[in-house]
């Protein structure tokens, strides 16, 4: 089955497209599709058949319809939204778009149309904090979290802006009926040093959710209890090799689709950390490898065999296999796609 690669290119004003050769993990590209407005992170929905889009210098949330025999995208419509949107995640029946606001300290819920388009004005706006990076449900969809970092200024091209941040996760309850969010109880957890939990990703199998810390170099391990839909740490590990001291923020955080193996991005040592997972949970390191200069989005195919990673600072794109046995990933190929490359994502086409 055919998968599709999609980069945002924020200072370009378009979406990078490209084939993925199942095989080989080899790209071809295909034809650019512009998004004027800074296009800046990405989502798909639960049936793969649409692409969403958020816009960062002229705050709006795109939809694209999805062709399955070509990766092909055409435009469902455009909403315009307060501020930037930070990140995008639809819920788990695909009905309702969960979004987040960096800038604007807050999250919202938007309305999916019949054909998947974000149309409707925004169902609920809740005020958080400024520094939300990232929000979606649970496996049971029942539940969502909102990281928060601990800085304000987090771009490693300048020089730090020491802010203080909230450096907390609020929880949230979700309603799949109404698509209401409501604050749960307890309505944070605060991690006990400055982490600054940025991304984060669940296991596919067992109720374990797993944070970035862009200030922390480091990904935690959280214990996700089923019936309150509340967090408890079971463990932080860094993200960076011993003996580094330079400056570094941890970006984004990927499990491949066996729960074995689980990615981080370094910017600053610029690398991609590899961890393995074992039956409990539990992450071990099985090291770093080299990528392109400030990582800040990076993404694995559906299947879980390729890595690719972007560097903001750089342009390119950097393709690794992943050793389904270690975990560790081994250099293909580096591809030119353009200015300030912002968001990466796999989908497989077809039915």
């Amino acid at each position: 089955m055919p998968h599709a690669l999609y980069v945002c290119l924020q200072d370009d004003d378009k979406i990078a497209s490209f084939a993925i050769d199942a095989e080989s993990g080899r790209l071809t590209a295909q034809a650019d599709v512009p998004a004027v407005g800074g296009p800046s992170v990405l989502a798909i929905s639960p049936d793969r058949r649409t692409l969403y889009l958020g816009h960062r210098t002229q705050p709006a949330i795109s939809s694209f319809r999805i062709d399955h025999g070509t990766g092909g995208l055409t435009s469902l419509g455009t909403v315009s939204a307060m501020h930037p949107p930070t990140f995008l995640a639809p819920d788990r029946t695909g009905r309702y778009l969960l979004s987040c606001y960096y800038q604007g300290g807050g999250v919202a819920v938007h309305h999916l149309g019949s054909q998947g388009a974000v149309g409707a004005p925004s169902l609920d706006w809740l005020a958080t904090a400024t520094g939300a990076h990232a929000i979606a449900t649970d496996p049971s969809n029942q539940f969502a979290f909102v990281p928060h970092i601990a800085r304000l200024n987090d771009n490693v091209l300048e020089p730090p802006k020491e802010n203080p941040g909230p450096n907390m996760i609020m929880q949230f309850r979700f309603d799949a009926q109404t698509g209401r969010l409501a604050p749960n109880s307890p309505a944070r957890v605060e991690p006990a040093e400055r982490l600054g939990p940025r991304h984060y990703c669940f296991h596919p199998t067992q109720d374990l959710v797993y944070f970035s810390n862009e200030q922390g170099c480091s990904v935690t391990g959280y214990r996700l209890e089923r019936a309150t839909g509340t967090l408890s740490p079971m463990q932080t590990i860094t993200s960076l090799p011993a003996g580094f001291t330079a400056r570094n923020t941890c970006s984004q955080i990927h499990l491949t689709p066996s729960g074995k193996f689980l990615y981080v991005a370094n910017r600053g040592h610029n690398s991609i950390a590899g961890f393995a997972v074992d039956g409990t949970g539990h992450l071990t390191s099985v090291g770093h490898v080299p990528t392109e200069a400030v990582p800040s989005a990076f993404g694995l195919d559906p299947a879980g065999r390729f890595l690719f990673a972007t560097g903001t600072a750089s342009g390119r794109l950097a393709s690794y296999r992943i050793n389904s046995e270690t975990g560790a990933l081994s250099p293909l190929a580096t591809y030119g796609v353009g200015q300030r490359p912002a968001a990466v994502l796999a989908a497989r086409l077809g039915g």
